[in-house]
């Protein structure tokens, strides 16, 4: 009996040593993407103040020691055209400022056992009609090209003429290719970090990546250009479809930040009123989409921020105790951008079930 006990341990030791090791879990991969609030316009000289003020500091007491210092997230990377690294502030369009990424790397982060990198590519200025549009949305129609070729020209010798200069004229060929150029630019830096991310994350080497989702916080381009408007329901789902196909996952969870400068409406015409117009055609594009999210980014407005701002020129001090930035960037407000990365992730992680 002492020599089967024996044999039987030598067995299962061989066995131990033939096994292959578990594989690491993988790494839960989130993209964000969008314009100038993905980018980020949170005044992080705002956020020194509001994690005193006790109106605001419930909102961001997990986010540094009470001394002054920010954590960092060792549990969630995250990667930024330039800057790469654990989750912290300092993300957003430049080190003094964060965007929605924080609120949304810390709901994920708290969420999943494994690590967690976020990949974000946002660019100023850009819309969904044109520099944003997706292989599957195609090019807008002849006629429409043709009169933006003819316009493009005009503002070329105009400035030619006033500068004293001798630009070529645009071509067709030149109007085209602006089109989904920021869509290329988005899936360079998907690529690269692809491509890169055991050398850029070495923490993370060992691990393969996992896309989990996707989220969207673009618009004001597209808001005050009626034809933009119209069309982006359509350019929206193109999108959706194609990003799914660009990371190979079929329904992709995909969470859409709906634009909510100035906050609810409070107006008697919003069948008529061009941002409530533009809200609901990003709203319809989730329309008979599998695991689209939207959610309202009109309910995290700061009133009182927004009423601080009307007097901003005469006391600049006080007026940056609420924001830093104008309307069309959420007034550069950490409580309001903080808040709606918080919702995204939330969103997200409902998709994910």
């Amino acid at each position: 009996m002492h020599k089967i006990t024996l044999s039987l341990l030598a067995l299962s030791f061989l066995f131990c040593l033939s096994a292959p090791a578990q594989a690491a879990e993988p790494v839960k991969v989130f993209i964000l993407v969008g314009q100038s609030n993905m980018q980020g316009h949170a005044s992080m000289f705002t956020l020194g103040h509001q994690i005193k003020d006790p109106r605001t500091k419930d909102t961001f007491a997990h986010l540094h020691d009470g001394a002054g210092n920010y954590k960092t997230r060792g549990d969630v990377s995250i990667h930024f055209i330039d800057r790469h690294g654990p989750l912290t502030v300092g993300y957003g369009k430049n080190k003094d400022w964060f965007g929605p990424e924080l609120g949304f790397g810390w709901v994920v982060g708290e969420h999943f056992d494994q690590p967690v990198l976020i990949i974000k590519a946002a660019y100023g200025g850009r819309s969904l009609f044109r520099d944003f549009r997706s292989p599957s949305a195609g090019l807008p129609d002849d006629d429409y090209l043709q009169q933006e070729l003819e316009n493009a020209q005009k503002n070329t010798q105009r400035n030619n003429e006033r500068r004293n200069r001798k630009d070529p004229l645009p071509t067709m060929d030149d109007v085209k290719g602006r089109y989904g150029f920021a869509w290329r630019d988005m899936v360079g830096e998907i690529d690269k970090v692809r491509d890169n991310y055991k050398t850029l994350f070495p923490e993370l080497a060992g691990r393969e990546l996992d896309f989990a989702g996707v989220v969207w916080f673009q618009g004001w381009n597209d808001m005050i250009n009626a034809n933009n408007s119209a069309h982006y329901t359509q350019n929206m789902k193109h999108f959706i479809n194609d990003i799914r196909k660009e990371v190979g996952v079929k329904d992709l969870p995909f969470v859409i930040g709906q634009l909510g400068v100035d906050g609810p409406y409070k107006g008697d015409n919003a069948e008529n009123d061009k941002k409530e117009i533009f809200k609901r055609n990003q709203a319809a594009a989730a329309e008979g989409m599998k695991r689209v999210a939207v959610v309202k980014t009109d309910q995290y407005w700061d009133e009182l921020a927004a009423e601080k701002f009307k007097t901003w020129k005469d006391d600049i001090d006080e007026w940056r105790k609420y924001g830093n930035d104008r309307g069309y960037h959420y007034l550069g407000s950490p409580l309001i951008i903080y808040r709606i990365g918080d919702a995204f992730g939330k969103a997200m992680v409902e998709l994910q079930e």
